[in-house]
């Protein structure tokens, strides 16, 4: 059965079911699990490798490092957007996940060569793999139940603990790695980091590979696309996308960028409409309310992203980290959010399960909306600290980061789940990969963004508490704002969304 068919009919094939899920869902929480383990491996290293590693741990360097990951940030999701249309068009779904797992595990274990030129390589590499691999994955998902499946939200949720799962354990032991594994200097140790993710890598590719006949055809090429040459095709294709990435990482910048990712999101939305309009004004009114909740999606990971560079920054310069006569390594708090949505997401998926039986579940708008409300008020809890908190050394206690990545982990549990399975019910049937590409075609303008607002709170001299308190203030205000608007105007988008919950 191709994958075409089974989202324009609804239907779904008859899995056998495993706690109460398509037994598949399990294989793609592990694939899912060892990829996002690579990836979170590299995201918290980056900014702070660039500073040790290029600038030999100058403050100056923050800046640009910011750039760096932001940028990095918006191309891994931004190139999502042709790994969609590949998988439609071209090679499915399961050919494209393999060819970008090989591809990415190929660019980090290139980011071991302390060189920026090979470095910027690397990280090129992975942006290429990982645009292949991560809308695919998640298109796969929501093809696992049928269209008005109510556990479809809920094995979203589900999918999203193993996406978490990978980046707690990421920090943790890569981090331990990078600090105390060897007697040398740190931005040497962080080639461990790189080859953790490189081994984390491959074992995602495998697991796939040796669990995708539990799928029963969901992903397969399309009848015609099954030569093995179209797959070759792709393979050169990206290998030929590689330099042209590393020109956008080191040369176009983030404003440039910012642009492109502008034409790209306009060439996305025609592509969606154009397709909704061969069907009925339903579909046309769903693509619009997809697109009004992307525009949202921006503004949320511009601040979320903040947790690679800023955030980091914050840690290493700004934060007391000392207990008793150990101190808490920077790269620990990016476990925080992990660990929240580990232990949180049941608890959501039961409390929108429970209140969806008493019709009083929220909507998807309405999700959203509570998602950049609690994004806020992690920055909120960071404005209070740098203005009263402050001791005599100049530092803020450990708990108000903390805090913070907790508050926007909740936010993000109220969205991003909802973001990816919204997807797949308000999408045009036959363009499914390619608005999924489109959803973090959003991510992507808001991980640049993040890397524009990082810079600025660097400066040309490094972060100060002075700096750190005008950009979360800003970041605040401007959260706050977008999430009570957008709860104003979630009855108008669940007109337009007809019935989608």
């Amino acid at each position: 059965m191709s994958q075409t068919i089974e989202a324009g009919t609804g239907a779904a094939p008859d899995y056998p079911q495993l706690l109460g899920h398509p037994r598949p869902l399990w294989m793609l929480f592990m694939t899912e699990f060892w990829e996002r383990f690579a990836f979170y491996s590299v995201s918290w290293a980056v900014a702070l490798y660039v500073v040790a590693q290029f600038y030999h741990g100058d403050p100056s360097g923050q800046g640009w490092a910011g750039a760096i990951f932001g940028t990095y940030t918006a191309l891994i999701f931004g190139t999502g957007i042709f790994g969609g249309y590949v998988a439609d068009k071209l090679i499915g779904y399961q050919r494209a996940i393999l060819i970008g797992a090989l591809v990415m595990a190929a660019g980090l274990f290139t980011l071991i060569v302390a060189s920026k030129t090979v470095f910027l390589l690397g990280l090129s590499m992975v942006i290429v793999g990982d645009g292949l691999f991560k809308p695919n994955i998640s298109s796969m998902v929501g093809q696992l139940y049928g269209r008005d499946d109510p556990r479809r939200d809920r094995g979203f949720t589900l999918f999203y603990m193993g996406i978490n799962a990978g980046a707690f354990v990421a920090p943790l032991l890569t981090g331990w790695l990078a600090a105390t594994f060897t007697d040398t200097p740190l931005q040497q140790n962080y080639k461990l980091v790189f080859i953790a993710a490189g081994v984390g890598m491959v074992l995602s590719f495998l697991w796939f590979w040796f669990g995708r006949r539990q799928l029963r055809g969901v992903g397969r090429p399309l009848p015609g696309m099954e030569g093995r040459g179209r797959s070759l095709l792709v393979l050169v294709g990206a290998l030929v996308a590689v330099p042209l990435v590393y020109l956008l990482l080191s040369r176009v910048g983030t404003i440039g960028l910012q642009w492109l990712i502008g034409l790209l999101a306009v060439g996305v939305s025609a592509l969606l409409i154009n397709e909704a309009m061969r069907h009925d004004r339903v579909q046309l009114d769903r693509v619009w309310a997809m697109l009004i909740i992307f525009g949202f999606n921006v503004l949320f990971w511009m601040f979320y992203y903040q947790l690679g560079s800023s955030f980091n920054f914050l840690a290493e310069n700004l934060v007391d980290r000392k207990m008793f006569d150990w101190v808490f390594p920077v790269s620990w708090f990016q476990s925080v959010s992990p660990l929240t949505i580990i232990v949180l997401a049941p608890v959501v998926s039961l409390a929108w399960g429970l209140l969806g039986k008493r019709r009083m579940e929220p909507s998807i708008p309405r999700k959203f909306g509570f998602g950049l409300i609690f994004n806020g008020l992690g920055f909120l809890v960071l404005m209070y600290a740098l203005r009263h908190l402050i001791d005599p050394q100049g530092l803020i206690p450990f708990w108000p980061l903390a805090a913070c990545y907790a508050l926007q982990t909740l936010g993000e549990l109220c969205l991003s789940p909802i973001g990816l399975s919204m997807v797949t019910k308000l999408a045009p049937p036959r363009l499914v990969g390619l608005a999924m590409g489109g959803w973090f075609l959003s991510t992507a303008a808001g991980g640049n963004l993040s890397g524009l607002l990082a810079s600025y709170i660097a400066g040309e001299h490094g972060m100060t508490a002075a700096s750190a308190l005008s950009g979360f203030t800003f970041g605040f205000w401007l959260l706050a704002i977008s999430g009570a608007v957008l709860l104003l105007i979630a009855p108008l988008i669940n007109r337009l969304m007809h019935g989608v919950k």
